[in-house]
């Protein structure tokens, strides 16, 4: 598969939230996740991460996804049943290495996210 075609599975194995399929994509060593307010060194750590968020994903809406060569960019809606902060809008910047997501780096509102969670935010591991 090409990189942009890895990471729109990946985007919709998170959409559905199978997250054993998703991490399937994902690199199993030197995986690196980057937001604006945490860091994972493990795509265990990130799905771990993710899973506790399946209880306020609503729905995640592809907006727009482009490639140029191993990087891809897309735009996300982050749908929430959480109605304090409602929807998340996500920029993220994949790099794709030997048919692997290697690299994540997520650009969002970082005090939407920090208030929801009440400050209480993963550290890397």
């Amino acid at each position: 598969m090409q990189p942009k075609e890895i990471v729109a599975q990946f985007i919709a194995d998170i959409q559905a939230q199978s997250l054993d399929e998703a991490k399937s994509l994902l690199a199993p060593d030197g995986f690196e996740y980057v937001g604006p307010n945490m860091r994972f060194l493990s795509r265990d750590d990130m799905l771990a991460y993710q899973f506790g968020m399946v209880a306020i994903q609503k729905d995640l809406v592809l907006r727009q996804l482009s490639a140029d060569g191993e990087h891809v960019f897309a735009i996300l809606d982050y749908r929430t049943n959480f109605e304090p902060i409602g929807d998340v809008r996500l920029a993220v910047w994949f790099r794709v290495r030997e048919d692997k997501i290697q690299t994540v780096e997520a650009f969002y509102n970082a005090a939407v996210v920090e208030n929801m969670l009440g400050g209480n935010l993963p550290s890397a591991g």
